[in-house]
């Protein structure tokens, strides 16, 4: 059934609909089924997106047609097409009257991704209104509440250094403890990676005291403050909850440096809502794990990355993990670095649409993925700041003189960005980074042509 005389309108202007203020506007890649129209299919999506289905129903009034969302423009030859929601479709909190994104996710990525006229959908960007992106949480925390347990400038405290110790499962609570240790006497910030929570043969009762005695002892050491983020994820609120609980009080006076690590895709809205509400005083850590089945850019179905992003930061993430825009493991382009600016500036261009802020907190990114000391200024470069948030797991600990020169390095070659020196001389000064050459030679070869010589390291 052609439902374009009621779920399309053409003549509706987008400067026009942002004006208004009152419309979630929504651009998808949409393909047809062969023989199907591509208005008609188009305003099937905007009809079973909110108000209509498949036929006319008795139930429809004038109230039900005033909140139709509609087909506003539609490019076939480009596969586009945009929708304008009315903001009154979205669900509120009974409690609170607070906006939700599994409302949002629900009409705009729900049934209309499996319509059986459809031969792919995707979310590519949206726009939301400030009547409602002032219902959202936005962040209680970012970067800076880092940089003030670190003891850094508020405005411009630089790289937090990370890792992800590893293996990422198999170490039982005293080889883990110790890692952790390690890594602490040379960098900032160690986060559990995602599939770490209480396995059997490192039940978190029993790892977690530990940790929070090595970061004692290596602040004690060292005479610097250290960050912990500790995966907290479940399919029970009340286990997560739990488990927040028993991490604070054991990491007791400080608390402070502790962030709760939340795998946001796989448990949803719904963990990453619980974390930011019941736990607002810690930095909330989302952890993406999964997202690439939808938002890669070789699916035609799902969301982008950048909706992901939006999502993540009116949920209320203090950072997420981004990906490292091509500089690392994982697939990525330098293009990438426009989903970052859309969490940390207070007004961002995405694919179509720009986003004002309205003064929501800055959720700061999070880079992992096969970096290491070589690769980071490329990535600074490109990115055009060092507030980041960085976790290498094997560039750190695969340095060839262990641990505490891995973290070491990493941060040589943030000082070395920072001060506008070429990483291979700043290394000829710094053992740990001159060691980072020696432990990736492949990217050392095809970053930094000639190092050998320079640094008098020839094979």
């Amino acid at each position: 059934m052609d439902q374009s005389n009621r779920y399309a309108d053409l003549s509706l202007k987008e400067e026009d609909l942002i004006e208004g203020g009152r419309h979630v506007l929504a651009a998808y890649r949409m393909k047809p089924m062969p023989g199907y129209d591509y208005l008609a299919t188009a305003a099937h999506v905007a009809a079973e997106s909110s108000t209509g289905t498949n036929v006319e129903v008795v139930t429809t009034d004038d109230f039900t047609r005033s909140v139709d969302a509609l087909v506003y423009e539609i490019d076939e030859e480009k596969e586009l097409m945009k929708i304008a929601y009315p903001i009154e479709l979205f669900d509120r909190n009974v409690k609170d009257g607070r906006a939700m994104v599994v409302s949002m996710m629900t009409l705009m990525v729900g049934n209309n991704q499996g319509m059986g006229d459809v031969e792919y959908l995707k979310l590519l960007d949206f726009y939301v209104p400030h009547a409602l992106m002032k219902l959202f949480d936005g962040p209680s925390k970012n970067i800076v509440d880092m940089w003030r347990v670190l003891g850094r400038d508020l405005d411009n405290g630089g790289m937090v250094v990370g890792t992800i110790i590893k293996p990422k499962l198999g170490l039982r609570p005293k080889p883990f403890a110790d890692a952790c240790y390690q890594f602490w006497l040379g960098g900032d910030f160690i986060k559990n990676d995602e599939p770490q929570g209480n396995q059997v043969f490192a039940p978190l009762k029993e790892i977690i005291p530990l940790i929070a005695d090595a970061m004692r002892r290596a602040q004690d050491e060292t005479g610097q403050a250290k960050l912990f983020s500790a995966n907290i994820t479940a399919d029970d609120p009340f286990e997560m909850i739990r488990r927040g609980e028993f991490i604070l009080e054991a990491f007791g006076e400080n608390a402070d440096h502790v962030a709760f690590l939340v795998d946001g895709f796989v448990g949803g809205p719904t963990a990453v809502t619980l974390a930011r509400r019941y736990f607002p005083n810690q930095f909330l850590h989302y952890h993406r794990a999964g997202h690439g089945m939808v938002t890669s850019e070789r699916s035609n179905r799902g969301y982008s990355m950048l909706c992901h992003m939006k999502w993540a930061r009116m949920l209320g993430a203090s950072g997420i993990h981004t990906g490292t825009m091509g500089f690392g493991k994982m697939e990525g382009k330098p293009e990438d670095k426009k989903v970052a600016y859309m969490l940390t500036e207070d007004e961002a261009d995405g694919i179509f649409f720009r986003q004002p802020w309205w003064k929501m907190k800055a959720t700061t990114p999070i880079i992992s993925g096969g970096m290491n000391a070589l690769r980071l200024p490329g990535f600074f470069e490109n990115l055009g700041h060092a507030n980041i948030i960085q976790t290498s797991g094997g560039g750190a600990l695969g340095h060839k003189d262990g641990i505490v020169a891995g973290a070491k390095s990493l941060r040589q070659a943030y000082e070395a960005w920072s001060k506008g020196v070429d990483l291979v001389e700043y290394a000829k000064d710094h053992p740990e980074l001159a060691g980072a050459f020696e432990s990736f030679p492949h990217d050392a070869d095809r970053l930094y042509p000639g190092w050998r010589e320079k640094l008098g390291k020839h094979a």
